[in-house]
């Protein structure tokens, strides 16, 4: 049965015992408002669809990215000695924008006026307007912030996810860019140019293998086997191994670097690449800068390196997969047309 005591405050507090479930109780303005919500609460458990929706009125969003932080993102996020992964940026604008309010107050009209804001930006809280895509990946941390809720930490969110039914922006086109033969010509002279010796090596590495950054430059000499001719990569984007194949040219390239130790003892953290990320780019930029080159970054060299292993009519959309380390063939949808060229040929 429902109780009522009115605080020292003025305030009503209400509470619902029921044999067998635990004690709810709630605080309102009001005595009505007390009734309203101790009459929903006893017939929900009269009906046995009672389910408390406490915890979730109790955590809020900055509460749960918290967790979120220290019982999610260690097993599951590879971490980057600059701290400066994509997921710490999402989790920060969703904190800003959304921490104070509980999960049970996150409704799909909060989601979408938090969409419509970061696209449009805020002058009054000087918020600049931000891409389709960074936005989409932010609503989708957003529901998988409300997954980890319900699923590891046993939240009922009494709307279910707001994410599910709010629309979300498209997916925006993937970068396509490609350097003409003079525009290479021009950044391989200056990056020969430099005076990081490893910009080089690092590049011709980058366009033979179709790695990516972190993966070239976590690579250590323990998983390269020059012999059956593969790198291990760990520090994958997926957080999954992959042996990629190298190229004799790759292999020419490692074998240009002097060997720390004698084959087969290296230390673990011996590296063919010692090179800081952040130095890295930089040193690219400024290579790029030289040669008048504009809008090419780092990460275009895989699209380059994908682009030449498609052109070379020898491998097959699943092959050209397994070599980039693509987790779904959607992804390399970008190649297809190259492969449709490769198959006329062969229809005659």
């Amino acid at each position: 049965m429902a109780t009522f005591d009115k605080r020292d405050s003025g305030w009503w507090q209400a509470k619902v015992r029921r044999r067998g479930y635990p004690t709810q109780s709630k605080t309102f303005a009001t005595r009505s408002e007390a009734e309203i919500w101790a009459r929903k609460i006893e017939s929900d458990l009269d009906r046995g669809i009672f389910q408390s929706a406490s915890d979730a009125e109790k955590t809020t969003l900055t509460d749960l990215i918290d967790r979120f932080k220290k019982e999610y993102a260690p097993f599951h996020y590879r971490k980057r000695e600059d701290e400066k992964e994509a997921w710490r940026f999402q989790l920060a604008r969703l904190d800003t924008l959304l921490g104070k309010y509980s999960l049970a107050a996150i409704d799909q009209k909060i989601v979408g006026v938090y969409r419509d804001l970061r696209l449009a930006g805020n002058k009054q809280i000087k918020m600049d307007p931000v891409g389709d895509s960074t936005v989409r990946k932010e609503i989708f941390m957003l529901s998988k912030l409300m997954k980890f809720a319900q699923i590891e930490c046993g939240i009922l969110l009494p709307r279910g996810n707001p994410v599910d039914n709010v629309r979300k922006p498209s997916e925006g086109k993937g970068r396509e860019r490609r350097l003409t033969k003079e525009e290479f010509a021009r950044l391989e002279a200056e990056i020969k140019r430099s005076r990081n010796k490893l910009l080089y090596p690092a590049f011709q590495f980058a366009i033979e293998t179709a790695a990516r950054q972190n993966e070239i430059l976590s690579l250590t000499w323990a998983h390269v086997n020059l012999e059956r001719k593969f790198a291990l990569l760990k520090d994958t984007k997926n957080g999954e191994e992959r042996a990629a194949p190298l190229s004799s040219k790759a292999i020419d390239i490692l074998n240009a670097f002097p060997k720390p130790q004698p084959a087969g003892k290296f230390n673990p953290t011996d590296r063919p690449f010692p090179i800081d990320r952040t130095c890295l780019l930089s040193v690219f930029r400024y290579a790029c800068q030289r040669a008048k080159i504009q809008d090419f970054t780092w990460h275009d060299l895989r699209h380059e390196a994908m682009s030449r292993l498609s052109e070379k009519n020898d491998f097959s959309i699943l092959e050209l997969a397994s070599i980039s380390g693509h987790k779904t063939l959607q992804m390399l949808k970008k190649y297809t047309h190259l492969q449709a060229e490769k198959l006329a040929a062969k229809m005659g």
